[in-house]
C-alpha cells in the first residue's frame, strides 16, 4: 500500500513531464528471476518480484546497495531522486530521473549521494527512442554477452516533518558509445561486475576513487533492436513489450 500511494500521488506529474521518452534512460526492464538477481549481487535475500518489461519513473524499483554494516542488500526505492533538503516533494514539478556523470559531483542535488549513497540498478535492458515526437520508435538495448547487468545510480532519503520517509534513486548517464550514439547522444553508466564492490563502498566519503568508472562501455558491448511502440505507454507491461517492431513493408 505504501508504494501504491506514492505512485498514485506522483504519477500524473510524471506523465505531463516526460511521456514521450525524449530524455535519456527513462525506461528499462528487469526480467531475470529474483534468485538470479540475488546471486548476481551476493545479497543474502531478496523479496519475490515478477518480471518487469517496462519500468518507468515514479515506480518502485529494485536497487543494490551496502547496508550500515557494509554488506550488500537489495531494496525497493522509488525512481526519481528527491533531494533531502526539499521541503515538500508534492511541490516538485518533476523528480530527478537522471544525473549527468560529468557534473553530478558539482550539483547540490547529487554530490552528497555520490559521496555517501551510491547504488546499482539491476536491469536486463534499457530503452532509447528515435523518430519524430508524434511517432517515436523505441529501441531495446542489451549487453551482447550477458542477460543481467547493472546501471550506476545514487539514492537519497527524504524525511518529512511528520516522520514520513521516502527513499528514491537516480540513474547516472554519460556520453553514448558507438553502439548507442545513432539513437541518442547519452546512455546510462554501466558498472562491470568486477567493479561492484568499489562502486558501492562509500566509507571514504569521497568520489575521487570511482570517477574512472563513470565512462561509456567500449564499442561493441551492446546490441540494440527496435521494439513495439507499446513501450511508449508507461502503463504497458508483459513480454509482448519486447516484440520486434513491425516492418513498414508489412503495415
Amino acid at each position: 500500500m505504501f508504494w501504491h500511494r506514492i505512485h498514485q500521488s506522483l504519477y500524473s506529474g510524471f506523465i505531463r513531464h516526460q511521456k514521450d521518452g525524449a530524455r535519456v534512460c527513462t525506461r528499462y526492464s528487469l526480467t531475470s528471476p529474483p534468485e538470479a538477481v540475488r546471486a548476481f549481487f551476493h545479497a543474502p535475500r531478496v523479496d519475490d518480484f515478477p518480471p518487469r518489461y517496462n519500468i518507468a519513473p515514479s515506480q518502485p524499483v529494485l536497487i543494490a546497495r551496502n547496508d550500515v554494516l557494509g554488506s550488500p542488500e537489495l531494496q525497493l526505492v522509488r525512481w526519481g531522486l528527491i533531494p533531502s533538503w526539499v521541503r515538500d516533494p508534492r511541490a516538485l514539478r518533476s523528480t530527478l530521473v537522471n544525473a549527468r556523470a560529468e557534473t553530478a559531483a558539482e550539483k547540490p542535488a547529487f554530490r552528497g549521494a555520490l559521496r555517501h549513497r551510491r547504488c546499482l540498478i539491476p536491469t536486463t535492458g534499457f530503452y532509447e527512442w528515435t523518430g519524430k515526437k508524434t511517432a517515436r520508435q523505441p529501441h531495446l538495448i542489451c549487453l551482447k554477452d550477458y542477460d543481467l547487468f547493472a546501471l550506476a545510480g545514487i539514492w537519497e532519503c527524504w524525511l518529512g516533518a511528520d516522520g514520513s520517509e521516502i527513499e528514491t534513486m537516480s540513474i547516472l548517464t554519460t556520453a553514448a558509445n558507438g553502439d548507442v550514439s545513432h539513437l541518442h547522444d547519452r546512455m546510462p553508466v554501466i558498472i562491470a561486475k568486477q567493479d561492484f564492490e568499489r562502486w558501492l563502498d562509500c566509507r571514504s566519503g569521497s568520489f575521487d576513487d570511482i570517477l574512472d568508472l563513470l565512462r561509456p562501455l567500449p564499442d561493441g558491448s551492446l546490441r540494440a533492436m527496435p521494439v513495439t511502440s507499446r513501450v511508449n505507454d508507461p502503463r504497458a507491461e508483459g513480454p509482448g513489450i519486447h516484440e520486434p517492431a513491425a516492418s513498414p513493408l508489412l503495415l
